[in-house]
């Protein structure tokens, strides 16, 4: 690919013409026949800008603060799994990149990249660790203990992945295997690779994620660390009430990147009730889809806290590790300004739900 890279598709055709096949399907692919991970980022669309001027937005700052940590701009990385298969230093570039912008990381927990090694690639950046619930609780608990050791600010739980999503791709290739590169997590567990003769990565995670969880099980987590748990995969609702019943920090609206359940709304069509559904007594917070500024103002708009995006950093990865990563941040920081500034508003406070609008009648894409 030829020419400056001035966008997150321009990125993303780049990772598309250098990345292995199996690799490339692996980070892209969705659940089922992909109607959700189309929907995720052409839902945006459905919703348009109301622009207002001769405002005065010559002084313009997207601070904000998050779990009252203050943060330069409100879009951070989502968890993404196996980023060494991008580049050789994986989430240890993706989180320098994160901490150069002071923003929000989210360490996997199948990251290539231990938690340690994440910690002293990034002493000063925020960083949350995303949790699975074991079947082996003590396997759990240890990897809050090392994130709370290593100076993590939150515990992500992602709660959708009671079994693994039919993901076709995963299904007609090995696209992860035991000759990868390990999920350092898992070192001292006996854990850190995959069985290629036991059936991939589908039965590796189906063994060792519990599809007997329960809200009970989220009481048992805040009985066992200090730190603020935020709920990733909330998509109803109900499911938010609960949440706020639950006394968690906040929520992650989130369909896993459409990589859990096809036919699922798009995130940013289920944000607007959620945010009502709490009603202002946790902090939400919503990723899939993102891809430019102007989805993040939207986002905003109708209630969200702040966004976080997965596969935009991913493609910057593939480009230029650390620096790829910074680039992609900061193009979306500059969208995310722009618009403001046409919107006529000069902080994230002045964003308001009255400047963006659902299109009712929408025309063929």
């Amino acid at each position: 690919m030829s020419g400056k890279l001035v966008c997150v598709d321009d990125y993303e055709k780049y990772a598309a013409s250098v990345l292995p096949k199996n690799t490339l399907e692996f980070y892209k692919g969705g659940a089922g026949e992909e109607t959700t991970l189309i929907d995720n980022k052409r839902a945006f669309l459905r919703y348009k800008l109301r622009p207002r001027f001769l405002r005065d937005v010559s002084k313009r700052d997207l601070s904000t603060a998050v779990l009252e940590e203050k943060i330069s701009f409100p879009v951070g990385i989502s968890p993404v799994a196996m980023q060494k298969l991008a580049s050789p230093e994986g989430e240890q570039a993706s989180v320098r990149a994160a901490e150069s912008v002071n923003t929000i990381f989210i360490l996997s927990t199948a990251a290539n990249s231990s938690i340690e090694e994440v910690a002293k690639a990034a002493p000063k950046c925020i960083k949350w660790f995303q949790l699975y619930i074991f079947k082996d609780r003590s396997v759990t608990k240890n990897l809050i203990q090392r994130a709370e050791k290593a100076g993590f600010k939150a515990i992500v739980v992602t709660i959708d992945t009671p079994v693994f999503g039919l993901r076709r791709a995963n299904m007609r290739n090995q696209l992860i295997s035991s000759k990868d590169p390990p999920y350092k997590n898992f070192d001292d567990q006996g854990m850190n690779t995959i069985d290629d003769k036991a059936g991939g990565l589908a039965a590796y995670v189906n063994k060792l994620f519990d599809d007997s969880l329960k809200w009970e099980d989220i009481a048992w987590l805040k009985t066992i660390t200090t730190l603020p748990i935020i709920l990733k995969g909330v998509m109803t609702a109900e499911d938010a009430i609960l949440s706020v019943h639950a006394k968690v920090d906040g929520i992650l609206v989130s369909n896993h990147g459409a990589r859990q359940l096809d036919g699922t709304f798009a995130t940013i069509d289920v944000l607007e009730e959620i945010v009502k559904a709490v009603d202002n007594k946790i902090e939400v917070y919503l990723d899939g889809g993102i891809r430019d500024g102007t989805d993040v103002f939207k986002a905003l708009a109708l209630g969200a806290k702040m966004v976080f995006m997965g596969r935009p950093a991913l493609w910057g990865l593939v480009h230029d590790g650390e620096e790829g990563v910074k680039k992609v941040l900061n193009i979306v920081k500059h969208e995310l300004d722009t618009a403001l500034a046409l919107c006529g508003c000069c902080d994230i406070g002045d964003i308001r739900r009255d400047m963006v609008a659902k299109q009712c009648c929408q025309s063929k894409l």
